[in-house]
């Protein structure tokens, strides 16, 4: 029978796979790129490059991510509301108080990353802060803290990294693929790299929605369950979701490689969602989450 630990578990496994599988593949590109050129240099490179990259996407990822979003860390005397419902959930939860960042945005919305409870982090948006009240903050922070205790941001963490990763080395495929200079092997060699460019840019986009797709949809449940579980109120986060959801716009600094990490998606344009934009959803349906809330009440 499943359970909170078997869930941890599994997120640890499916980093250590994800990690092992990246350090595969990118030997593999970088052996072909020291095929093509007869120089073995480039595979050394490659490998050492495959080893940096997984122990830096494992030990600052979090802080990359932080960066990307534009959060700014805050102080008790700043956000005193915000500090103490983190502060005093933490408590609750058994857990270390996360650092915490503002987003300055008026879309409301929330993430946690990083790759353990001792070493974690909570951004919120300024538009989150505006829109909710007391009850409907804590749900929220709750929300997010449970992932934090369920081990879900380390192996979302590192995703944001190894997305981020697929679309430099397709770019990089094509643009190397124009150094060949007048000799026939040279042309050989940038057209190989040209057609291996061309399909990286093909199946880039594909590979990095299975990658997100790797973190189970499943996670939101659990996480809202878990929250719902340390406020002892399950109305609190759905009526969150209910004011988030209904937003229509996103975030104004998007970012497609760290929208999984979103309490809600990040990315919406005002809109309605594409039959296949739901299908690659990192997230389930709103409604659905909502529904299972209150579902728990009765």
């Amino acid at each position: 029978m499943a359970t909170l630990y078997t869930h941890q578990d599994q997120n640890k496994h499916k980093t250590w796979l994800l990690m092992a599988v990246f350090f595969v593949v990118v030997i593999a590109i970088t052996w072909g790129f020291s095929y093509v050129y007869q120089n073995p240099l480039i595979l050394y490179v490659g490998v050492l490059f495959s080893v940096g990259m997984n122990i830096w996407s494992y030990w600052y990822s979090d802080t990359l991510v932080i960066k990307m979003s534009g959060a700014q860390p805050i102080t008790r005397e700043q956000y005193f509301y915000l500090w103490n419902a983190v502060e005093n959930l933490s408590i609750t939860a058994g857990l270390p108080m996360p650092k915490t960042y503002i987003i300055h945005d008026d879309s409301p919305n929330a993430f946690a990353t990083g790759r353990d409870k001792e070493h974690s982090a909570i951004a919120v948006t300024t538009g989150l802060l505006a829109t909710l009240n007391k009850n409907e903050l804590e749900g929220v922070i709750a929300h997010e803290l449970s992932h934090i205790g369920n081990r879900d941001t380390l192996l979302a963490t590192v995703v944001v990294v190894l997305v981020g990763f697929i679309a430099i080395m397709s770019d990089l495929a094509l643009r190397t693929s124009h150094l060949g200079g007048g000799r026939d092997r040279d042309n050989r060699a940038g057209a190989i790299l040209m057609i291996a460019g061309i399909v990286l840019a093909i199946l880039a986009p594909i590979v990095a929605q299975l990658i997100h797709l790797a973190i189970s949809r499943k996670r939101e449940f659990l996480a809202d369950a878990s929250g719902a579980l340390l406020t002892r109120y399950p109305e609190g986060l759905a009526s969150a979701l209910e004011k988030i959801s209904a937003y229509p716009h996103g975030l104004a600094r998007k970012n497609t490689a760290m929208a999984h990490l979103y309490i809600a998606n990040p990315l919406k344009n005002g809109g309605t969602a594409s039959f296949m934009s739901k299908i690659f959803s990192t997230h389930p349906p709103i409604q659905e989450r909502i529904a299972t809330l209150r579902g728990a009440e009765k």
